[in-house]
């Protein structure tokens, strides 16, 4: 079990833990969530006995393993397989024991080396090496490369494939899937639900916290509370708490207000000062309820721009790279006005390089790109977030991209984003990465794009402000590319999904769901293609389209029923109370009326009936 005992925590003045407590169960996969900057990390540093804490403890089991990616990536002329081999000490040190033996030594301890090595499955652990590195995206061929050729991103990929295949007693993992890609994300995920020891992980991922914990431990205002079951059921615990505490709220304002009238009116009263007295202590001890108050960083609202006639972009047969190398080639694709396409495939295959092209940032190698002339584009990358000027403010960087707006204009559009007032003036540098992730967004939209292209946006926003961008998505009017591994977007933002693989992107002729069982199908290495024929595949695309119509099929037989169930209710009212009838009924004889209601009986019938028999065929498909 590992207990979290009081623990507080003060950097710089501020209070980030303030006496925070929790008892995880052995073995539970809990998810340690909390809006940006509440001190997520802070608590995992403790945990791992990196940061001692002013106050209080965390206490796990004597000699227990305690498993942490530390925040340097590796590096090196090792190779990936190696640091991965390397990361179980007691079988590196047995083996180099072992290769060191002589045959002048002790023959027993030479025996006990060998039967360690047994117990520990030595033998089989480059296998076991290699299938994790293959889970996150590292062929045969990049597993014996040095580390060194490898980017900042793929070496904490090694780095997390090495803590992983440590197996500690308890796995620390914060933000493990920042660095891959969605097909990464679902081997770990995978991983992880097999995982026998205790994991405690710092996720904004609604679908990986659904999917991998069985606790999620809220960290708020420097206090921790620890839920049972996975962030839905999280979800649903804390709305009912805060509409617990809103209702208590509600109570105390009214017994406070009751309080002090009472005080005011009977203070000067000496038959009734001593009673006045008591409720004004009652008053001064009453601690006050907190309330919900709205939160700033969730402002997402993307100006929508001026009608475009369809087709915004084509794609004929082209293709795109650097230089004279194309990346990818065989594009045929075509982006209309209010198009949400989202782009599929492992980190590598080219998504970014087709974003750069439909941004206009890179032009076709062969073949034809063509765009209708008057089409704005914002392009959001993370590079953009990385490359504001910290000492700069948000307003001084609007008005540097907007020239000759008027001040009233350029603070306009930081608003939709949450800075406002003060905020507009603060400095860049001290701010969280989702509040700068916001700045972005609001920089690359100042001119109301007609397309829109997100690569990896949620890198730094929490799970709120995730579920904020969505809804600002799904009301924006314009067309959306989106590149990102959060699934819960994905699938809440776009209506076509796309796959780039194999040196070319064409249209998933499925849903996120099929993609996902497509991928796990091939043991984690990825999916190169759609598995199954084309029989298969047309025959997948007509059962959605069944279930489409039968769904609107559904809605439109509950529209039917409520409006004809309307119609009876003011036939019933011409009948029973004619002076409160509408005119066209209050016209009409007894007789008449009987007639109407039991027409509108038969119809109502009918539509239920299309509703049960719609509903059940749903169910059964």
């Amino acid at each position: 079990m590992l207990s979290l005992n009081g623990i507080t925590v003060r950097l710089g003045g501020r209070t980030i833990l303030d006496r925070a407590s929790a008892a995880l169960p052995p073995g539970s996969r809990v998810g340690l969530i909390g809006r940006n900057g509440a001190g997520k990390s802070t608590m995992v540093r403790v945990i791992a006995g990196l940061l001692e804490p002013d106050e209080g403890s965390a206490d796990m089991p004597r000699g227990a393993r305690i498993g942490y990616i530390a925040q340097e990536a590796p590096a090196g002329d090792a190779t990936p397989l190696e640091t991965v081999l390397a990361a179980d000490t007691e079988r590196a040190a047995l083996l180099e024991e072992a290769e060191a033996f002589d045959g002048t030594g002790c023959m027993d301890r030479l025996g006990e080396v060998h039967d360690r090595l047994i117990a520990i499955d030595a033998y089989a652990a480059p296998s076991r090496a290699a299938r994790i590195l293959v889970g996150l995206g590292f062929d045969e061929e990049a597993q014996n490369r040095p580390l060194d050729s490898f980017s900042g991103g793929w070496k904490m990929r090694v780095a997390l494939a090495a803590l992983l295949f440590s197996q500690p007693d308890l796995l620390l993992l914060d933000e493990p899937s920042n660095h891959l890609d969605l097909e990464a994300v679902m081997w770990l995920e995978d991983f992880l639900k097999s995982y026998r020891a205790t994991i405690v992980v710092v996720s904004h991922e609604r679908d990986f916290l659904n999917n991998v914990v069985d606790h999620i431990l809220h960290l708020q205002g420097g206090k921790t509370t620890l839920y049972p079951g996975g962030y839905d059921a999280f979800e649903r615990q804390r709305a009912e708490r805060l509409a617990q505490l809103a209702a208590a709220k509600a109570n105390q304002d009214a017994q406070r207000a009751k309080l002090q009238d009472y005080v005011a009116r009977n203070s000067a009263r000496a038959s009734t000062a001593k009673q006045a007295q008591s409720r004004a202590k009652m008053l001064a001890k009453m601690q006050p309820i907190a309330e919900a108050v709205n939160d700033p960083t969730l402002s997402f609202d993307f100006p929508n721009p001026t009608e475009l006639r369809p087709p915004l972009i084509t794609l004929d047969h082209a293709a795109v790279g650097y230089g004279d190398t194309p990346i990818l080639s065989r594009l045929n694709l075509r982006m209309d006005p209010e198009d949400r396409i989202a782009l599929l495939g492992r980190n590598g295959n080219g998504k970014t390089t087709l974003a750069r092209l439909l941004a206009a940032q890179l032009t076709p190698l062969a073949g034809e790109m063509n765009a209708t002339g008057k089409m704005k584009v914002g392009y959001f990358t993370q590079y953009q977030v990385e490359e504001l000027e910290a000492d700069d403010t948000p307003l001084a960087h609007m008005t540097r991209v907007m020239p000759g707006a008027t001040p009233a204009a350029v603070r306009g559009q930081l608003g939709r984003f949450g800075f406002s007032g003060e905020r507009a003036t603060a400095r860049v540098g001290s701010m969280s990465g989702g509040e700068r992730a916001r700045l972005a967004l609001a920089l690359v939209t100042r001119e109301a794009p007609h397309l829109l292209i997100l690569d990896e946006p949620t890198n730094h926003l929490d799970v709120d402000a995730r579920e904020a961008l969505v809804q600002a998505l799904n009301a924006y009017t314009g067309a959306v590319l989106l590149v990102s591994h959060d699934r819960h977007m994905v699938e809440l933002s776009a209506d076509r999904l796309v796959l780039v693989d194999n040196g070319t992107a064409k249209e998933f002729d499925g849903s996120l769901d099929d993609y996902i069982a497509f991928v796990l199908a091939g043991d984690g290495k990825g999916a190169d293609k759609p598995k199954g024929t084309k029989q298969d595949r047309k025959a997948a695309a007509a059962a959605r389209e069944a279930d489409k119509a039968l769904k609107k099929e559904a809605r439109d037989a509950e529209a039917e029923l409520a409006k004809l169930t309307a119609e009876r209710a003011l036939v019933d009212r011409a009948m029973f109370d004619p002076s409160t009838a509408e005119p066209k009924l209050a016209k009409l004889t007894m007789t008449e009326l009987m007639k109407r209601r039991a027409d509108l009986n038969d119809r109502i019938e009918a539509a239920e009936a299309r509703w049960m028999t719609a509903s059940e065929a749903m169910e059964t498909a």
